[in-house]
């Protein structure tokens, strides 16, 4: 297939680009540098080509407390981003099929984390912005569907992890990548790994290597509906940490926790009925299956 792909040199784009040019299709993506999708006119350089896909991964946030000092802009450009994207679908590309990447953050906290209460309550107030904006794409998407009959699948995934996953200085990563980070940092240098929360918050891991495995199973039986893709299952912060510090030898009880710092919802979990119905014969990645091979790529880098 000829893909178009928004988003591909973030951490799951450049895992999923991988994946899909090494099984045969032709994928062209770019970065924000090369093209900026706020700017309406972005995406005219690819109106005469034809696309079979397009995956729009694309969006301005970053994890922790990012979201709760940039209300104002990650509002206005992730509006701009999606509204561009949806109409250069529109307007040159209808007939491709076009994959989406919502958010657990659109989910009211403490509900089910079913897909059919995606747009139902109020995302958590430290998230809200980021989530609405993700159930504004989701319903542009519809909308674009309902009249012109074209097609959709949108995943919303649970944290994912696996390799490969740039550290920044300058930015908050993903929770998993944070704990990995500080207890090396213990290891090697006796720094205090000192974790935001009591350890408590339950959080879902989901591999990439999982995550395109079922977003490929879920684009060839699928079409025209939303699936939460996840692993099912979480585990508190310390029990991560556990993980982490099995993994490189260190007693868990070195670990400290600063109860002031932000958190997050208490508890993120999705609901994966829906995803189990379609595929259900797949083996994920065990945690210590998965955390163990990027501790080791983190300590050389750290």
């Amino acid at each position: 297939m000829k893909i178009l792909m928004t988003g591909s040199n973030g951490f799951l784009g450049s895992h999923l680009k991988s994946y899909l040019e090494s099984h045969n299709n032709e994928v062209i993506g770019f970065s924000s540098s090369e093209i900026d999708l706020r700017d309406s006119n972005s995406l005219n350089i690819l109106k005469n080509n034809k696309f079979d896909r397009i995956y729009h991964l694309a969006a301005w946030t970053q994890a922790g407390d990012f979201s709760i000092h940039n209300q104002g802009n990650e509002w206005l450009f992730n509006q701009l981003i999606n509204t561009n994207v949806l109409n250069y679908w529109k307007l040159y590309n209808p007939e491709a099929k076009f994959i989406s990447f919502g958010t657990s953050c659109s989910y009211q906290e403490g509900s089910n984390l079913k897909e059919d209460d995606y747009f139902e309550g109020k995302p958590i107030e430290s998230l809200f912005v980021y989530g609405m904006t993700k159930r504004m794409l989701q319903i542009g998407v519809q909308a674009i569907h309902n009249q012109f009959n074209s097609n959709y699948l949108t995943l919303v995934p649970s944290t994912l992890y696996g390799q490969n996953y740039k550290i920044d200085e300058n930015k908050i990563p993903h929770f998993i990548f944070d704990l990995i980070k500080k207890i090396i940092k213990l290891k090697k240098y006796n720094t205090p790994a000192i974790l935001w929360g009591d350890g408590s918050q339950i959080r879902e891991l989901i591999h990439t290597q999982d995550f395109i495995q079922y977003l490929i199973g879920l684009d060839l039986a699928c079409k025209n509906e939303i699936f939460n893709v996840g692993a099912g299952e979480g585990h508190s912060i310390k029990h991560f940490a556990s993980i982490i510090c099995d993994i490189l030898d260190i007693d868990i009880s070195d670990i400290k926790f600063d109860t002031n710092k932000f958190v997050g919802a208490k508890s993120k979990v999705l609901n994966i009925n829906k995803l189990k119905s379609k595929i259900n014969n797949y083996k994920s990645i065990s945690l210590s299956e998965g955390i163990e091979p990027i501790v080791n790529e983190f300590y050389k880098k750290i």
